[in-house]
């Protein structure tokens, strides 16, 4: 390669159908073992989706039970909008892993006809279970795991993949106190390292190419060594915004509807 700074990404072909029970470390170090580069190498991450992860888990649920799945997954709706012949409204909402998502992560791509996907229970510790198995098998010391799901951006068209779960990588890079290119303080930049993982991951994966597993290499720097809490670190829970911070907790028609709830209560009787 030549002189500079080089990241790459490739994900193996041929990954099987995943059922609940599977052991998916098994599987995820099958495909990588199988791949074009033969082993993992210390400093690399191993990315996977949500949707092998919660299959193996056996978060599965009937399609029939799809509005019920999004409802007992949410603890806060955003915003509604209504939709044309009758379909279900569209619901933005904070889901239990405090996520702010459509259909609170509930998914029906890429599943069995009738069924639809709850997200993964607690995909940092899945991904932590991830991590040490491969570490084990592969004998590695530095060595990242990361769960992705799909999401859409607010002011921004398209979706992304962003990361829900991770273990053995610093999720954020607080740059804050340090100065850029031209000596001037940085006070605010922390890159999400692992959400732009988990998007350039997707570029080699897809969304329906049967490849749900993907190596990024050359961030060694980001991914830790050994083994336990420290080195697993915070997980991408982390990377939820405090409600504090959080400048659109609601959408217009709910924000609405609260201020007049508001001002009634508040109104003379």
């Amino acid at each position: 390669m030549p002189p500079g700074t080089w990241v790459s990404a490739w994900a193996p072909e041929g990954f099987p159908e995943v059922r609940p029970g599977d052991d998916l470390a098994t599987l995820v170090g099958d495909a990588v073992a199988a791949g074009s580069t033969a082993a993992l190498a210390e400093g690399d991450v191993v990315v996977v989706t949500s949707k092998i992860v919660s299959k193996a888990e056996g978060r599965v649920v009937c399609a029939a039970d799809r509005e019920q799945a999004i409802t007992d997954e949410t603890v806060r709706v955003v915003a509604t909008r209504e939709r044309p012949d009758g379909l279900p409204p569209l619901r933005i909402v904070e889901n239990r892993l405090g996520l702010v998502m459509a259909a609170a992560g509930v998914d029906a791509s890429n599943t069995p006809e009738g069924t639809v996907l709850l997200l993964p229970h607690d995909p940092d510790a899945s991904a932590r279970a991830l991590r040490a198995a491969l570490r084990a098998r592969f004998g590695l010391d530095r060595l990242g795991v990361v769960v992705t799901d799909t999401a859409g951006r607010t002011w921004r068209d398209g979706l992304t993949d962003i990361a829900i779960g991770a273990a053995g990588v610093d999720v954020l890079d607080d740059l804050r106190g340090g100065v850029d290119a031209h000596g001037r303080p940085l006070s605010v930049t922390v890159t999400a390292v692992a959400d732009e993982i988990a998007a350039a991951s997707e570029l080699v994966r897809g969304k329906a190419d049967g490849r749900p597993v993907a190596v990024v290499r050359g961030l060694a720097r980001h991914v830790r060594a050994g083994d336990g809490p420290e080195a697993d670190g915070a997980g991408a829970r982390t990377l939820v915004r405090p409600s504090a911070d959080d400048l659109f907790r609601e959408g217009s028609a709910e924000a609405y509807a609260r201020g007049l709830a508001d001002g009634r209560a508040g109104a003379p009787a």
